[in-house]
């Protein structure tokens, strides 16, 4: 009987965790404080109620001899406390736990021996952030040769791959080709795509590569906003000058004015009727305003004495007013929050909404990427607000559902938005304000449910939308193996995802197998193995068999994923039969037969005297057609049938 995986938490990321789970054929057993054993979503499932943190629950849903253990409640310290106590019960089992902190993030999978800590928003992050980049839900993942990008390159009118072919991209650029998506057409993905397919006007490839190797390639389709010219030093200044003066408090102004206006008045009077000069006009207006000095009135004229004594006590009443009105402008930190609004740019960059771990994590992948970003937030007192600002990202103070706050953010002329906030009704009414002022501005929004996200995508037209669960639960589900998902992806309507694979000696699906046959018997690409020797794209040797200790990253479809993380051995119901062969190839397809058939000398010489014959039987597909190669390769002529 096979050893039980224990999920803790039944949240929104653990309910499709379990979906998972289910369809791996693992014995699942939940622990959860809330979940009814008549719920129809946990048929086939045992439930045991009550908090993981609690080691007779754990003992009683059996985690003292659990192969594995999922931990994905919604609280750090439920989690730490969970993991913790089934590493004292069972020092051998898999550990999965979710984490929200930054620190406990990185720190934890290093401590505690074989325990993978994950979390969604650094799942997440990576994929808003380059769908609002790119403008589709594509990727970007590192593996120890390197950073890679997935990316859309689309093929324009005189862009110099037109004419070429997909087989020279690839040689030219060192680029991984994951999909041909010709204009006229139906998509070819992975290892549909034809090297000698010749590339048009208004076709699309899916590329995978180092970002350097990229840069040249997606330099030619970035869109509009990488042609702007910014305004010059001095008009910029103006600009800031003029943003900052109309975010001042009318009061403020009203107290400048009036005192500026006594100070300037009281200095042309001193000049031109009493015949002082213009310093001393100034200097004597200011002394009697702003300190006790003596009016010094002897020997003037009455009017004079008089014009004095008004300008002490219109000056001091002024300058109260103007200083108590401006202190607390002061106070409210209105003139900062004026500065940072000038550092909004004109256009280009790309709004994020919601400074929470996603949106935080959304802001850093953007910065780093290079792109320009002002970030919206609620709470003037958020944890990353200040960060944020240190990173040099202007954040706006408001409530990003208010248009008016959008449009401090010039959202009609970002390059897109990206809505993170907490609430997923909150980011929907973000998306529509965003498409009221401009309808086909690009918005990436943050939702939980996938049912939900897949509605919002057909019926509400908002084309970038991405749910936490659903990208979740496959790194969960694939860390129970040692295997990780870097990130998944979208191209015409399918998901995939680049996931990188531990060979462990017991792994019948890939451990002393071929390269080229896990590719055809699970429908992958690889993108580097490490091992003795490391490979990385086009220096992958497809021959090479994978040893134990090895680790390979691959891109592949949703379901082969699924069918891999379950180690899903393929069917076993393929022959090769050689049809023909000449003479010549006798002596090089002896060797073959007898290693094969595993027969004698004598026996693979009378079976090279049949016309036909069956080479090997109840073989997989994969190493059926590695067969057929190497076959190929000594000119004899084969054929695969099913049996």
């Amino acid at each position: 009987m096979k050893q039980p995986v224990v999920l803790c938490g039944l949240g929104k990321v653990g309910w499709r965790v379990l979906e998972f789970l289910k369809r791996t054929g693992d014995p699942v057993i939940v622990i959860d404080t809330r979940a009814e054993a008549n719920d129809p979503r946990l048929v086939g499932v045992t439930l045991i109620v009550g908090d993981c943190r609690n080691e007779a629950i754990l003992e009683q849903a059996g985690a003292s001899t659990a192969r594995a253990v999922l931990i994905v409640t919604s609280d750090d310290l439920a989690n730490v406390s969970a993991a913790l106590t089934v590493r004292r019960m069972n020092p051998d089992c898999r550990i999965v736990v979710r984490m929200f902190n930054q620190n406990l993030l990185a720190s934890l999978g290093s401590t505690v021996r074989n325990t993978a800590a994950l979390s969604v928003s650094a799942l997440m992050a990576p994929m808003l952030a380059l769908a609002a980049v790119t403008g589709d839900s594509l990727g970007a993942f590192h593996l120890d040769v390197g950073s890679h990008q997935i990316a859309e390159i689309p093929i324009e009118d005189g862009s110099p791959l037109v004419g070429t072919t997909v087989t020279r991209v690839t040689q030219e650029f060192g680029l991984l080709i994951l999909a041909h998506l010709p204009a006229a057409g139906s998509p070819l993905l992975l290892q549909e795509v034809a090297g000698a397919a010749v590339l048009h006007v208004d076709d699309r490839l899916i590329v995978c590569g180092s970002p350097d190797r990229l840069e040249v390639l997606l330099d030619s389709g970035r869109g509009e906003f990488l042609s702007v010219r910014w305004a010059g030093r001095i008009r910029r200044l103006g600009r800031t000058v003029y943003r900052t003066l109309r975010a001042i408090d009318l009061p403020v102004k009203i107290g400048f004015t009036s005192l500026f206006l006594v100070l300037f008045g009281s200095t042309l009077v001193f000049r031109f009727l009493v015949g002082s000069s213009w310093a001393d006009g100034v200097y004597e207006t200011v002394s009697l305003i702003t300190t006790n000095t003596a009016m010094h009135g002897e020997g003037r004229p009455p009017w004079v004495k008089l014009f004095l004594s008004g300008l002490r006590l219109a000056g001091a009443a002024l300058f109260a007013g103007f200083t108590a009105i401006f202190t607390n402008y002061l106070i409210r930190a209105r003139l900062g929050i004026a500065l940072e609004a000038s550092k909004v740019p004109d256009r280009g960059h790309i709004v994020v909404c919601g400074l929470g771990n996603v949106g935080y994590r959304c802001v850093q992948e953007l910065t780093r990427l290079g792109r320009s970003v002002v970030a919206i937030e609620q709470v003037n007192d958020n944890p990353f607000a200040a960060t944020v600002r240190r990173m040099g990202v202007p954040v706006i103070i408001g409530d990003a559902t208010v248009l008016e706050v959008l449009r401090q953010a010039r959202v009609d002329t970002a390059r897109a938005v990206i809505a993170a906030v907490e609430s997923e009704l909150a980011n929907l009414e973000i998306a529509l304000l965003v498409r009221s002022v401009k309808p086909d501005h690009r918005v990436v929004v943050r939702l939980n449910e996938p049912d939900f996200a897949r509605s919002v995508r057909e019926a509400a037209d908002i084309r970038y939308t991405v749910s936490a669960s659903a990208v979740a639960a496959p790194a969960f589900v694939s860390a129970l193996y040692g295997d990780r998902v870097h990130t998944l992806f979208n191209i015409a309507g399918q998901m995939f995802a680049a996931v990188e694979f531990d060979v462990q000696p017991d792994d019948l699906c890939l451990y002393e197998q071929t390269l080229f046959a896990v590719m055809v018997d699970y429908g992958l690409l690889p993108v580097a193995v490490f091992g003795q020797a490391p490979f990385a794209e086009q220096g992958i040797p497809r021959q090479y068999r994978l040893k134990s200790g090895d680790r390979f990253a691959a891109v592949m479809a949703l379901p082969d994923l699924e069918r891999l993380l379950r180690r899903e051995q393929p069917p076993h119901c393929w022959s090769v039969v050689i049809e023909s062969h000449r003479t010549i190839s006798a002596p090089a397809l002896l060797p073959i037969v007898r290693t094969t058939r595993n027969c004698t000398q004598e026996e693979a010489e009378a079976l090279l005297q049949q016309p036909q014959f069956i080479l090997a039987d109840h073989l997989t597909r994969g190493t059926a057609e590695e067969l057929v190669a190497r076959l190929d390769r000594e000119r004899v002529t084969t054929r695969i049938i099913e049996e």
